[in-house]
C-alpha cells in the first residue's frame, strides 16, 4: 500500500505529486493496467516469447 504523510503546512499539490511519485514508482498502475482484461494462459505465452524474440534481436544489432 502506498501512502504519504503530510503536515499541516504541506500544500495539496506537493502532497498530490509526491503520491503521484510513489505510485509510479511502485509500478501499482502498470499491474492494474496489465490485469484489466484476462488473458488467455497461451496467448500470455506467446507474447511474452514475441517479447524475448525481440529483446534477443534487439542485443544483437548492438552487440
Amino acid at each position: 500500500m502506498t501512502e504519504i504523510v503530510i503536515d499541516e503546512n504541506d500544500s495539496f499539490e506537493w502532497a498530490l505529486k509526491t503520491f503521484r511519485r510513489k505510485v509510479q514508482r511502485s509500478g501499482i498502475l502498470k499491474d492494474l493496467r496489465a490485469r484489466r482484461y484476462y488473458v488467455k494462459p497461451s496467448t500470455e505465452r506467446r507474447k511474452k516469447a514475441a517479447a524475448a524474440r525481440r529483446r534477443r534481436l534487439r542485443g544483437r544489432r548492438r552487440g
